[in-house]
């Protein structure tokens, strides 16, 4: 039986931060298959996780992105996901974040899964 992993981003109610105490939170599943990153007070809080193996096929790649195309996903606060456009990645970022461990970027929280 294959086992596909998954992180779930859950929202949960915001709180303001000061751009003094904002820090890089950046983690990656323990298959090493999804690595994620993003800054706990920027006020368009979002976190991007890149995924290695992944199982959709994603739109042409618009004349607007001059980097590798949907490597990975991006969430915003309100729970919009878009393809990630970057030349870098956040796959090797981070320290593990074990199956069913938490970790919250701003005022996302996200949830490594084994399902």
């Amino acid at each position: 039986m294959k086992r596909q992993l998954t992180i779930t981003a859950v929202l949960v109610v915001l709180t303001t931060a000061s751009t003094a105490s904002a820090r890089l939170v950046q983690f990656r599943t323990p298959s090493g298959n999804i690595g994620c990153i993003g800054e706990t007070a920027r006020a368009d809080n979002t976190v991007r996780c890149d995924i290695r193996t992944r199982n959709w096929v994603p739109p042409p790649k618009p004349g607007s992105c001059e980097f590798d195309w949907a490597q990975g996903l991006s969430l915003d606060r309100l729970g919009r996901s878009r393809y990630v456009c970057a030349g870098d990645t956040a796959l090797h970022t981070g320290p593990k974040l074990a199956y069913g461990a938490t970790r919250r970027i701003g005022g996302i929280v996200c949830v490594s899964r084994a399902t």
